[in-house]
C-alpha cells in the first residue's frame, strides 16, 4: 500500500480527469475517491487517460450516505460506481461515515463486497472508538483501514490509538489542514531548517506515526514536492513542537456534515460518538 496517495475532493470536474492523469504520471499510485465527491467518472477517465496498467494503481472508493442500510441497494449502488471508475474492482472500500443504525447492515455488504472479489480490502472512515468497536462486535472481517481526519491541529489520539492497538491501517486526510498549517511559525521554521516546505514537513510528521497521507493538489510542482519527503527526517522535538499545535478541532463535525441528508430526520444521519 502506497504511503503516499493522491485525493480528489474539490477538485473542479473539468480539470479531475487532466489531475488524475498528472498525479500518475508523478508516481502517484494510491487514487482516493468517493461518490459524494461526484467524480468518479473522470477519476475513472484520467485513470485511462495515463495509460497506466490498471493493477499497478491502488484504487480507493467509498460508499455514499444515502446508499448505506440495505444490503442490496448498497451493492446495486457500488456496481454503478464500478461502471463510473471503468473497473471490476477497486483495491480499498470504506464506509464514508458511520450512518446511524445502518453501518452494522451496510458493512455486511461490504463482506460479500469483499468476498465476491470486488475490493481487495474494506474498511471505513471517520469512525471513532465506539463506532469501531461496535462494528468490530458483529464483524466476521475486521475493518482493515480506518479513514480519518488528522493533522498537526486535530490528533483523535483515543482513535488513533485504538487502530493501533487492532491492527488498523490509519490514513489521514485533510493532511495539511485546508492549508491553514502553512503558514504556522512553528512550522515555517522547522521546514527552513531542513530546506523544506512546511507541507513536505507536516507530510513528513504524519508519516513517521504510521499514517498513510492523502494529499491533493492540481499543480504538477506541488505534486512533486508533497512526495519528495523522503530525504530527511523529524527529529524528536520537532516531532512534539508539531504535535503541541494540537487544537483538537474538526473541520468538519458528524451532526453538521453537509451530506448527511435531512438535518431534521435519521434517515442518513451521521452517528456521534456513542451512537449506533
Amino acid at each position: 500500500m502506497p504511503q503516499i496517495g493522491f485525493g480528489v475532493w474539490k477538485i473542479p470536474f473539468n480539470q479531475t480527469a487532466k489531475v488524475v492523469t498528472d498525479a500518475i504520471k508523478n508516481h502517484y499510485r494510491l487514487i482516493d475517491t468517493a461518490k459524494q465527491y461526484g467524480n468518479e467518472e473522470q477519476v475513472g477517465q484520467g485513470i485511462k487517460d495515463s495509460g497506466i496498467e490498471r493493477k499497478q494503481l491502488f484504487l480507493t472508493t467509498k460508499i455514499f450516505n444515502g446508499d448505506q442500510g440495505d444490503f442490496d441497494k448498497l451493492r446495486n449502488a457500488f456496481n454503478e460506481q464500478l461502471k463510473k471508475l471503468g473497473t471490476d474492482h477497486v483495491v480499498l472500500l470504506l464506509l464514508h461515515w458511520p450512518v446511524f443504525n445502518k453501518y452494522i447492515e451496510s458493512w455486511r455488504a461490504l463482506e460479500a463486497i469483499y468476498n465476491d472479489g470486488q475490493a481487495r480490502a474494506i474498511g471505513v472512515c471517520n469512525f471513532d472508538v465506539d463506532h469501531l468497536q461496535k462494528l468490530m462486535d458483529h464483524a466476521n472481517i475486521m475493518p482493515m483501514v480506518n479513514q480519518i481526519e488528522f493533522n498537526p491541529r486535530i490528533h483523535q489520539p483515543d482513535t488513533v490509538a485504538f487502530c493501533q492497538d487492532n491492527h488498523i491501517q490509519l490514513e489521514a486526510w485533510s493532511p495539511l489542514g485546508n492549508g491553514q498549517l502553512l503558514s504556522s511559525p512553528v512550522i515555517s521554521k522547522i521546514a527552513k531548517e531542513h530546506g523544506k516546505t512546511p507541507a513536505q514537513v507536516i507530510i513528513r510528521w504524519e508519516l513517521q506515526q504510521g499514517f498513510i497521507v492523502i494529499p491533493k493538489s492540481i499543480h504538477e510542482e506541488r505534486m512533486r514536492e508533497n512526495r519528495d519527503v523522503y530525504d530527511f527526517e523529524l527529529d524528536a522535538d520537532e516531532m512534539e513542537a508539531i504535535a503541541m499545535l494540537d487544537e483538537e478541532k474538526h473541520s468538519i463535525w458528524y451532526d453538521k456534515y453537509k451530506w448527511s441528508g435531512n438535518p431534521n430526520g435519521r434517515d442518513n444521519y451521521i452517528a456521534k460518538p456513542g451512537e449506533f
